[in-house]
């Protein structure tokens, strides 16, 4: 009998934890699909793929070529292209399909948020807040705050960010998890008066929320867009497990 193939659409700590518990399994054979933007992405267990598949169509022809039983979205929460194609792919070939989305942030007490549907909504709101802006949107969407030339930004990313982006910037190329104290040390070195971040979730990321929320700063947080329409995410990898009728 042909071992049971799960495609993981990956690029996150998720996926990487789903591919390590499905490799362990026997009778399951595991491939990630990494979409190739991070030029040092970490050790995925099972199968890797590098590059897209070319929208839904070539996603399919992939499904029904490498005999895949399930594919697992378990991309990042803004990759909404990633995810329609996985959707529309998956309900052509009669794959079954699993999106994988680690819970969004909420505010607690004494922060200060502002929630935008966008990039372009958060560059609209800056001039009210804002001088130095601490900006952790990705490193493919500066274009959005290019045009604020009078505003300082300092910009973190794993790999360099891609122009346009604003005249006044300062690149930080780091890769997470962060802690909370070199957070708000990084907040106050560069007198920080406003974080922009977008609604990724997890831990790995979290701290700059905690570190503005005790310097009291004004967090802008673009919210995640929604999911395909009869479409519902699980939260964890034993939720996708289920799914599969695993156990961990």
């Amino acid at each position: 009998m042909s071992p049971r193939h799960v495609l993981i659409l990956g690029g996150t700590t998720e996926a990487r934890e789903l591919a390590a518990v499905l490799a362990a399994h026997p009778g399951v054979r595991v491939t990630t699909s990494l979409a190739g933007r991070v030029a040092r992405p970490g050790a995925v267990a099972g199968d890797v793929r590098i590059g897209g598949f070319g929208g839904a169509e070539g996603l399919a022809d992939w499904l029904r070529a490498e005999h895949v039983d399930t594919v697992v979205d378990a991309t990042h929460p803004f990759a909404e292209s990633i995810t329609a194609n996985a959707v529309r792919a998956a309900t052509a070939t009669g794959v079954a399909a699993v999106v994988l989305r680690r819970p969004g942030w909420r505010p607690g007490p004494g922060d200060r948020w502002h929630e935008v549907a966008s990039l372009d909504e958060a560059a609209a709101l800056l001039p009210s807040l804002a001088h130095r802006v601490f900006l952790t949107t990705g490193r493919l969407g500066l274009a959005s705050f290019a045009h604020l030339t009078d505003l300082h930004f300092v910009v973190r990313s794993v790999d360099p960010p891609e122009p346009p982006m604003p005249p006044h910037t300062e690149v930080l190329l780091s890769r997470g998890p962060f802690a909370l104290p070199e957070e708000s040390a990084l907040l106050q070195e560069h007198r920080i008066d406003t974080l922009v971040t977008k609604d990724s979730g997890g831990t790995a990321t979290a701290a700059k929320l905690t570190a503005a929320r005790q310097l009291a700063l004004p967090v802008v947080l673009v919210r995640r867009p929604p999911l395909p329409g009869g479409v519902e995410a699980v939260s964890e990898v034993a939720g996708v497990l289920e799914r599969l009728g695993l156990s961990l």
